[in-house]
C-alpha cells in the first residue's frame, strides 16, 4: 500500500482517485469542491482540508488540474513546501510543454522526482480504470510512476524526458480534433449523396478512411458502437476541453515553427462551436454545427 496525495477531483480526477483507493492505496484527497470531496470519501479516499495537508507524509502526489497556471501555483505554494525528499510527483493534467518542464526542473532542484503523465480516454475510462497514460520523465521516475498509473489505466507508455508526455498529448488531440471534423463531414456528404449512414459506416470502417473517430466514437447517432452521439452529445469529452487542447497545440506549433493548417482550422471550428454556447457538450457534437451549414 502506498500513501498517495490526490489533488483535483473533477470529472476525471474523481474516478482516478477512486481507482487508486480501490487498488488498496491510502489516498488523501483534496479539491476546492465540497461535493467532490464527499464523492471521494464515498469512494474510499480520506478528504483533507488543503493540498498541503494531503501532501504531508505522502510517498506519491498525483495532480489533475485544469491548466498550467493551476499546476504551477499548486506545486510552488502547496506541494513543494510540504513534500518530503524523493517524493514522486505525477501530474496528469493536460498543460503546455514549457510549464511541465519548468515545474519538473523546480521539483528536481528540491530533491523530488517529477513526471508529466497526461491521459487519453475521457470520463468513462477514468471511472473504469482504463485510461492511457503518456509519461514524460526519467527512466527511474517512469518506473516508479508506472506502478501507480497501472491502477488507473490500461496502458502506461514512456514518451521520453519531462515534457514529452504533454507533447504527445497535444499532438494526439490535434489529430483527434481534426479527424472528428473530417469524419463528420464525410457522414454529412454521404447523406447528401443518398447513402445509408450504416452502409457507409460498414464500408468505410474497413476501408482506407477508417479512423478512431469513426469506428470507436462515431459522431452520428445510431451508427456503430454506443457513443455520446446516442445520448444527445452529453458526457464524453467536452468541446471546451478539446478547444483547450487545440489551443495548446497551436501555441506549441508556433513556438516550434511547425506548420499545422488542419490543426489551426480545427481550432477555429471548435471555437465557433463553443461560441454558440456548446462548450459543455461532447466534441463530436460539432457535426450538428456542420449540418446546420448544409
Amino acid at each position: 500500500m502506498t500513501s498517495i496525495a490526490f489533488i483535483g477531483l473533477g470529472n476525471m480526477g474523481g474516478g482516478m482517485a477512486a481507482n487508486l483507493a480501490k487498488a488498496g492505496h491510502d489516498v488523501r484527497a483534496f479539491d476546492l469542491s465540497p461535493d467532490a470531496l464527499d464523492r471521494a470519501k464515498t469512494a474510499g479516499c480520506l478528504p483533507v482540508a488543503s493540498a498541503a495537508a494531503a501532501v504531508e507524509g505522502a510517498e506519491v502526489v498525483v495532480t489533475m488540474l485544469p491548466a498550467g497556471t493551476h499546476v504551477e501555483t499548486v506545486y510552488t505554494h502547496e506541494v513543494f513546501p510540504a513534500a518530503a525528499p524523493n517524493t514522486l510527483l505525477i501530474d496528469c493534467s493536460t498543460i503546455d510543454v514549457d510549464t511541465a518542464k519548468r515545474v519538473a526542473t523546480a521539483a528536481h532542484a528540491k530533491g523530488l522526482v517529477a513526471v508529466d503523465a497526461p491521459v487519453s480516454g475521457g470520463i468513462a475510462a477514468a471511472t473504469a480504470g482504463s485510461l492511457t497514460f503518456m509519461v514524460g520523465g526519467s527512466e527511474a521516475g517512469f518506473e516508479r510512476a508506472q506502478v501507480i498509473l497501472e491502477a488507473m489505466g490500461k496502458a502506461v507508455i514512456h514518451a521520453g524526458m519531462n515534457g514529452a508526455g504533454q507533447a504527445v498529448k497535444i499532438c494526439n488531440n490535434m489529430l483527434l480534433g481534426a479527424s472528428m471534423i473530417a469524419t463528420s463531414e464525410a457522414f454529412l456528404l454521404a447523406e447528401k449523396l443518398g447513402l445509408d449512414p450504416q452502409k457507409f459506416f460498414d464500408i468505410s470502417s474497413v476501408s482506407s478512411g477508417q479512423n478512431w473517430s469513426m469506428t470507436s466514437y462515431c459522431p452520428l447517432p445510431g451508427v456503430g458502437p454506443e457513443t455520446p452521439a446516442d445520448h444527445d452529445y452529453q458526457g464524453g469529452f467536452a468541446v471546451a476541453l478539446m478547444l483547450k487542447d487545440l489551443k495548446l497545440a497551436m501555441q506549441a506549433a508556433q513556438a516550434a515553427g511547425a506548420v499545422t493548417p488542419m490543426g489551426a482550422r480545427a481550432a477555429d471550428l471548435y471555437q465557433a462551436y463553443a461560441d454558440q454556447g456548446q462548450g459543455g457538450v461532447d466534441f463530436s457534437g460539432i457535426i450538428r454545427m456542420l449540418a446546420a451549414k448544409q
